[in-house]
């Protein structure tokens, strides 16, 4: 009994914490992110006359450089929009399938499904959306130049930021199950020197990516360099995404 009232007399004490907790509010706008870093991306973009899409392009891009788990530039999503003027829209920017997927890519000759091939290796990766549904977020609802938005972003790839526990377990995690994915391995796991919480994480690589995509826009990503490395790397891994692919990838506008 004396270990319930004491698990008890705990839980009454988080309870209570939790109910005393300020609320969190603002009067301008206010930013909600995976880390305080985006947030702090997309603050910065309202605080310089930016309006809500721009600001969350920003966190966004900001997301593809703290939060690699999740928000990442090599896949996909959706953008839902509710403008000052009553206008709603929905942006569609998923992945889409390369245009050499069909519908038996995933089973062995004899029809039974092939452990892990839709969720690892090249073929499991589809076309990605990310940076041109952003870019349509920008042209159509935006009011600030790409420019300028992505340039949280930019300056946390080069500078770096400070790794937080769970982005650490992460890496952890990532560096006994991407055996096989050295490149995987080299930019999140130094080659299995695991990064520890508190250490700074910059990601030069990213960096140079993301001033391309911020100089030249779609053009940046889906063709050129960075197009063909894509393409490299999927064929590598087995998977099947073409330069045309990429080239033909189109976020859309969904209005119902």
């Amino acid at each position: 009994m004396k270990f319930v009232s004491i698990l008890f007399l705990s839980l009454s004490l988080s309870v209570a914490v939790l109910a005393t907790q300020p609320s969190i509010y603002g009067e301008n706008g206010v930013v909600v992110a995976h880390d305080l870093e985006a947030c702090e991306a997309g603050i910065e973009i309202l605080k310089k006359g930016g309006n809500a899409v721009d600001a969350a392009v920003a966190v966004s891009y900001a997301l593809a450089v703290t939060h690699p788990q999740a928000g990442n530039i090599g896949g996909g999503g959706f953008m839902l929009i509710h403008m000052a003027d009553g206008q709603k829209v929905a942006l569609d920017y998923r992945e889409m399938a390369p245009g050499k997927a069909h519908r038996d890519m995933f089973l062995d000759d004899s029809s039974k499904i092939v452990p892990q091939l839709s969720t690892r290796g090249g073929l499991a990766v589809g076309v990605p959306g990310t940076v041109a549904g952003l870019q349509l977020a920008l042209d159509n609802y935006g009011s600030m130049t790409r420019q300028k938005v992505m340039k949280p972003a930019i300056k946390l790839a080069q500078k770096g930021f400070t790794i937080p526990y769970d982005l650490a377990y992460s890496f952890g995690w990532l560096n006994k199950t991407a055996e096989g994915f050295d490149e995987t391995r080299r930019v999140f796991c130094r080659d299995g020197e695991i990064y520890m919480p508190g250490e700074t994480f910059k990601q030069p690589d990213l960096a140079k990516t993301l001033k391309r995509i911020q100089k030249k826009g779609n053009a940046g990503f889906y063709e050129g360099k960075i197009a063909q490395a894509l393409v490299k790397s999927s064929s590598k891994y087995g998977g099947s995404i073409t330069l045309e692919d990429l080239k033909n990838y189109t976020a859309r506008v969904r209005t119902r």
